[in-house]
């Protein structure tokens, strides 16, 4: 049976519905967080080699790092296949511990290493934004969340590097996962640490005027 046309009403609203945001990342955390939030997106690996971008400051550094990946899956958008893509999300996050910066732990060693240090401490976790329109400008921000780290006996800290979440994460754990048993406060934005800040990502939206097809989608 043929389908019945959409009034011309509800057309503006199915076509503003289509997928408009490229997340730069193959964070899951990032894509779930974006789900919740009801923003239509789609997800694109940049493949840029994060080892070969440094910089001695790691608000520096997480913003270098994500618009290296922005810019990349920005190139390679097609101008007829992409044509619903608005713009392009790149984030990365490390975590600021008394003058080092962490990124993912290289095995159960470093992480257990890790949360001796940080256990009854506090951290800075830190995310790079990039988001680039098909028009300029590109939006570039650094936004920091305070950590403060539960005081966790030697058990405790083995037990939660043994389920392997801490090998995954940028400082060693994951807010949304066990690791919130770890973590007694945060000072700043919650999702910030899980790896993208929503109220960063609502305000650009609305300065770039794009948060128009994302109120349709999710009203």
């Amino acid at each position: 049976m043929a389908r019945p046309p959409v009034p011309g009403s509800l057309r503006s609203v199915v076509l503003r519905c289509v997928p408009v945001l490229m997340l730069a990342s193959a964070s899951p955390a990032r894509r779930r967080l974006l789900e919740q939030a009801g923003i239509p997106h789609q997800v694109r690996v940049s493949g840029v080699d994060e080892d070969q971008i440094q910089h001695a400051e790691p608000a520096e550094l997480v913003k270098l790092l994500a618009q290296a990946k922005a810019q990349a899956v920005a190139q390679q958008l097609d101008p007829v296949g992409d044509a619903e893509i608005t713009a392009v999300l790149g984030c990365d996050s490390v975590l600021s511990f008394e003058g080092q910066v962490f990124g993912k732990p290289s095995g159960p060693a470093e992480a257990i290493e890790r949360w001796q240090r940080m256990a009854g401490g506090c951290g800075s976790l830190l995310t790079g934004h990039c988001l680039i329109r098909r028009r300029p400008p590109e939006v570039l921000a650094c936004v920091e969340t305070v950590v403060r780290f539960a005081p966790l006996s030697q058990a405790e800290i083995e037990v939660y590097v043994a389920s392997g979440e801490p090998l995954q994460c940028a400082g060693g754990f994951a807010l949304e996962g066990r690791g919130g048993l770890c973590i007694d406060g945060l000072d700043g934005c919650y999702s910030n640490v899980i790896g993208l800040s929503l109220p960063w990502l609502r305000q650009q939206l609305r300065v770039l005027e794009l948060s128009g097809g994302f109120e349709a989608c999710s009203s």
